[in-house]
């Protein structure tokens, strides 16, 4: 099992993210501010700003439910200092486009090892929208067997529901199954039910060439020289 947003792929921005954001004063924000946009849309556990009651129930359900999804992220948007639902509103709608996300660049060896092994692999991931597309455009959901995918199972990360959904679509035992992901507090939830886990960091893609690979390989599963 292998999470999706930091372990797989990476959503990373450019400068046409923030070309069209502007002040009300009609300023650009700094690249710090960008960055902290960037940081407070891809945290993979805890509320990055102060919301509402409605935001915070938002908040609380959105890998759950694509509105609440789209609402949550439009709150923590506008309260990061986006200021208007215009601008916020084109900003969440590359978050959701699976073509904005860069895959690491070992994920399609991992993937790859792992199919030449026999090993099945589901993607498992805290998410709202469908990111098949992401690996359909590179020919690699032929490697993946099932996409267990918040939104669609009813169960969220660390919650034991949503990995024994992917287990059992994998046909594995717990105890024959590893989780690998980039929160020990989300991702690690499968060590509940008796799985392995390795962490992976979820660091900018130039910076993590085969952190992947490794982390197979500590568990024993690596090609072969």
């Amino acid at each position: 099992m292998i999470d999706f947003s930091g372990t797989l792929f990476r959503l990373e921005e450019d400068e046409s993210w923030y070309a069209d954001l502007v002040r009300p004063d009609g300023g650009r924000f700094a690249v710090h501010e960008t960055a902290e946009i960037m940081r407070r849309m891809t945290a993979p556990v805890g509320r990055t700003v102060d919301l509402d009651e409605a935001g915070k129930h938002a908040w609380a359900h959105r890998d759950l439910d694509p509105a609440l999804h789209r609402e949550a992220y439009l709150k923590v948007l506008l309260a990061s200092g986006v200021p208007d639902t215009e601008q916020a509103t084109r900003l969440y709608e590359r978050l959701i486009d699976p073509a904005e996300w860069e895959p690491y660049p070992d994920t399609g060896a991992a993937l790859e090892l792992l199919a030449a092994r026999d090993i099945p692999v589901a993607v498992v991931s805290n998410i709202a929208f469908d990111l098949r597309p992401a690996f359909a455009a590179r020919g690699w959901d032929r490697l993946v067997r099932a996409f267990t995918l918040s939104y669609e199972v009813g169960a969220v990360k660390p919650e034991p529901a949503i990995f024994e959904a992917a287990l059992k679509a994998l046909g594995a035992a717990p105890e024959r199954a590893l989780m690998v992901g980039d929160s020990a507090e989300a991702d690690g939830g499968a060590t509940a039910l008796g799985c392995a886990f390795a962490e992976v960091p979820p660091l900018p893609t130039a910076e993590r060439p085969e952190a992947l690979l490794g982390a197979l390989a500590a568990h024993g599963i690596a090609a072969p020289r």
